[in-house]
């Protein structure tokens, strides 16, 4: 495996947190013939570490977790708040999943659990200085009274939340929701990412956005969370879109309670126009929450009998949940002329309507996701590219004529009620 070092010249400059004087000069000596690497400074105490960090400005923190004093949770946020650049892996000799989500959430970027070879190690600490140098600088750890969500663009009181799902997992899902979101963040429109598949999301590597946290910094503010803490953990895309990235690690999905996203999606629909949400296959009750919650859900289908099968099965679910049937869009992917079904059988045998099919195109979608560039924003020319476009304007026209009907609904029954109230002749008799 080729390994990202840094350039020419430059070294990565590690800090050693530990109260063991001798796996201090283990980790030491372990590093110190490698020569992309430097140590440059050693300490005994979480509050000797922090100084440390301060004057050395050190690339990597090797940081114990158990210390006497100020122990390593305390130190690492500290040094993510007066030392952004400074990218830390917490040690341990637990490697319980407790251990990870309060690592995680104090900001560390790894983890390695004691005792580990020379092998693990020097490919972390280049893992993570990579990782560090390509996002820039630490995401700001939340303070209170910083600034909160951006205001949403248009005069809407509330955002749409529009959950892309299908029952079958391999359909395209998180390539159609992320470029989705990219077309609608494009033309101007406040939108938010939020990647719901937690334990697998892609939405980072689709979009090439490394932030530094995650919905899995939420986990612990299940009861005070507010628009502030929100806006701290989104990661930012060149095309103005937000993304909310889901757990570094599978095992960090279980930390994100159902309560912690439904709450995180209101406070993302009162401060944006577009709410688009890709999600796992999983009918677990935190998609169902999702899909509650949803506004749209586009329902992704590609021309194949299995594929087919699951969605007349999740179209029961929908009727036995009650939903309004305008909720759902019909989506069909990776749709070949040459082979599979075509969207008139898919409708013929649904008895549903299909809203916008997207070509197959592999080379686009490839290359776009290897690059980690929207095929939308590099090649919109295609007719993959057309396809997104298309289906981005069909949700905006659908879900604001929603909004006029609704508005005018509104404002005939209040004119209704006033007309009652200053007409007595058209009071209603008691």
């Amino acid at each position: 495996m080729v390994q990202a070092t840094p350039g020419e010249g430059e070294k990565i400059l590690v800090l050693i947190v530990d109260d063991i004087q001798e796996t201090r000069e283990n980790l030491r000596k372990l590093l110190q013939f490698e020569p992309d690497i430097e140590v440059t400074g050693m300490a005994g105490t979480g509050q000797e570490g922090l100084a440390l960090a301060r004057q050395l400005q050190p690339d990597v923190v090797l940081m114990d977790i158990n210390m006497p004093g100020l122990d390593g949770i305390s130190a690492s946020e500290a040094i993510a708040r007066d030392v952004p650049s400074a990218q830390v892996i917490m040690m341990s000799v637990q490697s319980e999943a407790d251990y990870i989500r309060r690592a995680m959430l104090a900001g560390a970027r790894d983890f390695l659990t004691k005792p580990f070879s020379s092998d693990e190690l020097l490919v972390t600490v280049r893992r993570v200085h990579e990782r560090g140098r390509r996002v820039g600088i630490r995401a700001p750890v939340y303070q209170p009274g910083e600034p909160s969500l951006p205001v949403a663009a248009s005069s809407r009181t509330k955002g749409n939340v529009v959950a892309v799902f299908s029952p079958k997992g391999g359909v395209g899902c998180s390539i159609l929701a992320a470029n989705l979101a990219v077309a609608l963040a494009s033309s101007g429109l406040r939108t938010v990412l939020v990647d719901a598949d937690l334990a697998f999301g892609d939405s980072g590597v689709i979009l090439d956005v490394h932030g530094l946290r995650t919905v899995a910094d939420l986990a612990e503010h299940e009861e005070d969370l507010d628009a502030d803490l929100v806006a701290s953990v989104l990661s930012s895309h060149s095309s103005g879109l937000k993304v909310l990235l889901p757990p570094p690690r599978p095992e960090m999905a279980e930390l994100v309670q159902t309560k912690t996203l439904q709450a995180a999606l209101g406070l993302l629909r009162a401060k944006f126009d577009y709410v688009i949400v890709d999600t796992m296959k999983s009918l677990q009750d935190v998609m169902l929450a999702v899909l509650d919650a949803a506004d749209r859900i586009l329902l992704v289908a590609t021309p194949d009998i299995p594929c087919v099968k699951d969605i007349r099965l999740f179209f029961e679910v929908i009727d036995q949940l009650e939903y309004d049937p305008e909720k759902t869009m019909l989506v069909l992917n990776r749709v070949d002329k040459q082979v599979g079904i075509s969207a008139a059988d898919m409708e013929n045998t649904l008895k549903k309507r299909v809203e916008v099919t997207i070509p197959l195109d592999t080379r686009t979608v490839i290359f776009s996701v290897n690059q980690g560039i929207p095929f939308v924003s590099r090649e919109p020319g295609k007719p993959v590219s057309a396809a997104i476009l298309e289906l981005a304007k069909r949700v905006r026209d659908q879900l604001e004529e929603r909004e006029t009907e609704a508005g005018a609904a509104a404002e005939t029954a209040g004119r209704s009620r006033l007309g009652r109230l200053f007409n007595p002749r058209q009071a209603p008799m008691w």
